[in-house]
């Protein structure tokens, strides 16, 4: 069973209103099979190893969004020191099946995320690849709160890129060297560019093999284009939105010359 460190992204799920309509949408998308997981989650695969999962929304009122899970060793412990630091727990640990333990908390900012301590399943059998997930980064209207927030319940070390016109930190594990080829995740800010009723949330990617590919199948398939394909040093991402709301974005790393 493969391991992830502490804070280390270990699964993602999209909580929506209507599961059917996301495998259709996430299959034609990623190509995606889909089997059934632990109570009403249905596991999602990519050439056979586990990627992601769909669960229906248990109340209308709920978001239909994307999360992030952070993989610890002790969910209650680490529950314990989101409170300390100025965070909440929404969803206290509890044990999915003999999967592992989940809870859900929010930074000071109110950004949703997840924590997962293995059971028999550890997280992701694929990642870093077309058709998995790749990143993430929290958008918040508050850094000086963020950041140390993070760093203190994760242990993360973090990074500022060097061009200051981008307002960026990069986060890598604790005992590695910080930079970008640990860097794990990140934060960024929700600056004037974006409505004002946006909340402070995390940004979930995955990779694929063509951006504007994938952009226009989105579309094809009843999604929509948050943010057009653009080109970053990293390669060149769109934001999209699947048929029913929720958003995530896509990368396709530079082709090898």
């Amino acid at each position: 069973m493969a391991e992830f460190p502490q804070g280390a992204p270990c699964w993602v799920d999209a909580a929506l209103p209507d599961v059917e309509a996301g495998k259709r949408f996430y299959g034609e998308l990623f190509g995606w099979t889909f089997g059934q997981g632990e109570g009403p989650y249905l596991d999602a695969f990519s050439d056979g190893k586990l990627v992601a999962a769909l669960v229906p929304k248990r109340d209308g009122r709920m978001p239909t969004v994307w999360g992030v899970h952070f993989a610890t060793a002790d969910a209650a412990a680490l529950s314990r020191e989101i409170r300390d630091a100025g965070g909440q727990v929404i969803t206290a640990p509890v044990e999915v099946g003999t999967a592992g333990t989940m809870a859900l908390a929010t930074d000071p900012g109110g950004a949703v995320f997840g924590l997962w301590q293995a059971g028999e399943r550890a997280g992701f059998e694929k990642q870093g690849e077309p058709g998995s997930f790749c990143w993430t980064e929290v958008y918040t209207r508050d850094k000086e709160r963020a950041d140390p927030f993070y760093e203190r319940v994760f242990g993360f070390k973090g990074t500022d890129l060097p061009d200051d016109s981008i307002d960026f930190r990069m986060w890598s594990p604790a005992g590695t060297e910080p930079g970008e080829d640990t860097a794990i995740g990140g934060r960024s800010v929700i600056t004037d560019a974006f409505p004002a009723e946006m909340p402070d949330h995390f940004l979930i990617y995955f990779c694929v093999d063509d951006c504007d590919e994938t952009a226009a199948a989105a579309t094809r398939l009843g999604g929509r284009i948050q943010a057009l394909p653009f080109d970053i040093p990293y390669g060149r991402i769109a934001v999209l939105a699947d048929n029913q709301g929720a958003s995530f974005a896509v990368l396709a790393e530079p082709k090898a010359a």
